[in-house]
């Protein structure tokens, strides 16, 4: 297939193309390389992907519409992974325009290019930040996601409405993922894994907010690849059962459909800061800090539904994941 990968130097963007670009697809990545993080992560990304005689690159911001226009009439994708955003609950906090110009603004260009194009199928990033207020667990695409606490999850939530809308007026098929704390190799350093890796092997305290009673149900890079990949190949189609009287938040009579993907067993943050001080072979303190405004305290997925359509099997425990990623951290950061 002819395919598109945005948000190619990114995290799960690199990794899906990675994926795909190994099973003889013809990719094609953008990326505006922007400096919301280390862009030299990026570029070594950029690197690896480079290896593959089936794979382009070209710098773009999704959010300039005639540059987004102009590579859909050259290239003519067949199918599209979004993952281009402006990433992170915190940021949402310190600089909201940069997720209103990427988040809204360049989601909404993707979604006229896919329609003035007759793409097969959008494949988009969303998160399970869109759960917000709800307390209900686990989290399940059957639940209320209308109280999102912060901008980010905001516009994640505008991104499935704004695909829903494309569906159902220009039948585009679309399918939304709701990520679950993504972490392995190659992850972004303003996540924990880093942060906190970082921290253990300079013998600095780690800031725990919330006093680590926070949750989280971490999900591995490779799981969560096999889960966009899967999605890919199962182009979204009408709920046949859908009805607006009773409708599923998660399905549509549009080719529209939402999915949790994660693994489906939270870990508490201590014990992860645990086993990723196993992994090292170092400990450090803990500062414990009060919860920051925005950070939802529990994420727990429902993936019955991703199982089901796609035979998602998430394989990667904590233990394992985190040895993985301990590995390729001392490997990398021992090399800058």
């Amino acid at each position: 297939m002819k395919l598109l990968v945005t948000g190619v130097a990114g995290f799960i963007g690199y990794a899906s193309a990675k994926k795909l670009c190994a099973r003889g697809d013809d990719v094609v990545g953008i990326d505006n390389l922007n400096n919301y993080y280390d862009v030299s992560l990026k570029q070594a990304r950029l690197r690896q992907l480079g290896e593959f005689d089936n794979f382009r690159f070209q710098q773009l911001d999704i959010a300039d519409a005639q540059a987004m226009q102009d590579l859909f009439d050259r290239y003519r994708f067949e199918r599209v992974v979004n993952m281009a955003a402006q990433a992170g609950v915190r940021y949402s906090l310190e600089n909201p325009s940069a997720y209103i110009d990427s988040n809204l603004v360049g989601f909404g260009n993707l979604l006229e290019c896919c329609r003035h194009h007759a793409v097969e199928h959008l494949v988009y990033a969303s998160s399970s930040s869109v759960y917000g207020a709800n307390r209900s667990l686990p989290f399940s695409t059957a639940d209320n996601v209308d109280h999102p606490i912060s901008l980010y999850a905001a516009t994640k939530k505008a991104n499935e409405l704004m695909a829903h809308s494309y569906s159902h007026l220009y039948q585009l098929p679309c399918t939304g993922l709701r990520f679950f704390t993504v972490y392995g190799p190659w992850g972004r350093p303003d996540m924990s894994p880093i942060l906190f890796a970082d921290a253990i092997t300079r013998g600095k305290p780690i800031q725990v907010f919330n006093r680590g009673r926070h949750s989280r149900d971490f999900t591995y890079i490779d799981d969560i690849v096999n889960g966009v990949v899967g999605c890919l190949d199962r182009v979204a189609s009408a709920n046949p059962d859908w009805s607006g009287l009773d409708p599923d938040p998660a399905s549509s009579s549009a080719p529209w459909r939402i999915y949790n993907i994660g693994r489906g067993e939270p870990v508490e943050l201590l014990r992860y800061i645990e086993l990723l001080e196993q992994a090292l072979g170092k400990t450090t303190s803990k500062e414990l800090l009060p919860a920051q405004p925005g950070d939802v305290e529990e994420t727990y997925a429902d993936i019955a539904a991703l199982t089901a359509d796609t035979g998602y099997a998430p394989k990667t425990s904590i233990e394992q994941g985190l040895g993985y990623f301990a590995s390729w951290y001392m490997d990398y950061y021992a090399k800058k």
